[in-house]
């Protein structure tokens, strides 16, 4: 059932600010902000920082502290809250649905995008369940966040520090990228924000593994290009790429705030629709029947009237969390992930000798142009994969996979100030770990690793179809058996 938008008056401007509306005046509004960022008072919030959400680019967020709270409120801005946090490691897993081909789909339709995603949240909620854990249900305009959090001062802490992987590198980034007020990522928080992000990779295996089965749409890992489905190349993503960059950069939405998204990024919204969408909110869950739901979220009074009864504190989930650690730790994956770090990327020195002599040859075109046009296909996450599963089959350790795509990360492409944002070593780990992992533990069957498929994805670039992956594909899945 598509959800029929009625017109009206508000202007663009009036379409992208709330503050006319009187919305964010409400003091219940206020007051679960408040509780969302982790204090009784805007003075005793754990949270780092809070932010705009949905900006169009990366360098113009403006990182203030929870108490310039009310500077977003009077302007009618989107907020988000820092997943670095003083107290707490926060915990946040994302399963939203993403169309390549027809990006207002989720708002033009929520009805059945959170349909399809029904399979994927019942898996989330039914692993989560099997170890105690309690999250905090958050619905966004394309889908759920699910949102727990772990003290500094417990054991499961502890056990997450022990097994994160932190670099060098990466310490000292720590170090140069302070919050808004000269804090620091102490060195125990960033190790555990590592470690939870390898539990978390165990995590959306789990849920792919039970929900794939069951969703009529493709379920991968990130935000991946996949073949046409019903309408267009859609897919619903278990989304835990927030790990594959620093823990200083990564935000969650606060509950009650508006949800800009779709006036804010470039082409989602044709002219017409951009007047007539309704404000949408970021709400809880909770129990409500998600048609219900779907309707609170849109609605500004509703919105409103949901945040006197519905308490929006991230639960501490601390004394459950160490049976799933300790799960992940005896897993196929964590197997993988030892042999993963058990090399290091060749130094930027050696690149001319090692990385930098790849030979072309041996690639299909598609290859060679992901690889001679790295900005933007190897920010993709789909150009990644195929670059994963190219390089594996000619028996490339996943390691040094990443420390080539490292090598364009730090190459002139025209970049811009993006890896000064972000991490260029600790995205292309990220990435490569969770792409050659799903093919490792038998995840990822390689079914779509052929020319047909890659065309749909829109990743062939050989205008005289000369080329296979047939070769690639047969040598992988040779690799897989052996």
């Amino acid at each position: 059932m598509v959800i029929v938008i009625q017109p009206g008056n508000e202007t663009m401007e009036e379409k992208k600010n709330i503050k006319s509306s009187g919305y964010y005046r409400n003091k219940k509004i206020r007051d679960r902000m408040v509780e969302f960022l982790g204090g009784t008072t805007l003075s005793t919030s754990s949270a780092v920082y809070i932010t705009r959400c949905d900006i169009p680019a990366s360098d113009q967020y403006e990182k203030r502290p929870p108490v310039d709270l009310d500077f977003y409120l009077n302007n009618g801005l989107d907020i988000c809250r820092s997943l670095w946090d003083r107290d707490s490691l926060i915990i946040d897993l994302d399963i939203e649905y993403v169309n390549y081909d027809f990006p207002a789909e989720a708002y033009l339709d929520p009805i059945r995008t959170f349909s399809l995603q029904h399979p994927v949240h019942n898996a989330v909620e039914e692993i989560l369940l099997q170890y105690n854990i309690i999250a905090l249900n958050l619905l966004s305009g394309r889908g759920h966040h699910f949102t727990w959090r772990i003290k500094k001062k417990s054991q499961a802490f502890d056990l997450l520090k022990n097994i994160g992987r932190v670099s060098q590198d990466l310490l000292n980034y720590y170090k140069s990228n302070r919050g808004p007020e000269g804090e620091e990522v102490d060195v125990s928080l960033g190790k555990a924000f590592s470690g939870i992000a390898l539990v978390m990779e165990y995590v959306a295996h789990l849920i792919k593994r039970k929900a794939g089965p069951l969703s009529k749409l493709p379920l991968e890992l990130a935000a991946v290009e996949v073949t046409p489905q019903e309408r267009g190349r859609e897919m619903i993503s278990i989304d835990i790429t927030e790990y594959g960059d620093p823990l200083t950069t990564r935000m969650i939405r606060l509950p009650f705030s508006v949800y800009l998204k779709p006036w804010y990024k470039y082409g989602i919204l044709n002219e017409s629709t951009r007047g007539n969408m309704p404000f949408i909110f970021m709400i809880p869950r909770n129990n409500l029947e998600i048609n219900h739901a779907i309707r609170i979220m849109r609605d500004e009074k509703k919105a409103a009237s949901l945040a006197i009864t519905s308490a929006v504190r991230i639960p501490d989930q601390s004394d459950f969390m160490s049976a799933l650690i300790a799960e992940y730790q005896q897993s196929d994956l964590a197997d993988f992930h030892t042999r993963f770090y058990s090399l290091e990327h060749h130094h930027p020195e050696t690149w001319p000798n090692t990385y930098d002599r790849l030979s072309m040859k041996d690639l299909p075109p598609c290859i060679q142009y992901i690889l001679m046009h790295p900005n933007d296909l190897l920010q993709k996450p789909g150009g990644i994969r195929l670059v994963v599963r190219s390089l594996l089959a000619l028996d490339w350790h996943p390691r040094h996979i990443a420390g080539l795509i490292r090598s364009k990360y730090e190459r002139d492409y025209g970049w811009g100030h993006h890896w000064y944002t972000y991490d260029a070593s600790l995205r292309a780990d990220f990435y490569v770990r969770v792409f050659a992992g799903q093919i490792e533990v038998g995840l990822d069957n390689l079914n779509d690793f052929n020319c047909t498929s890659t065309k749909g994805m829109h990743y062939c670039f050989d205008n005289n179809q000369s080329c296979t992956l047939d070769t690639l594909r047969a040598n992988l899945l040779k690799r897989k058996k052996s």
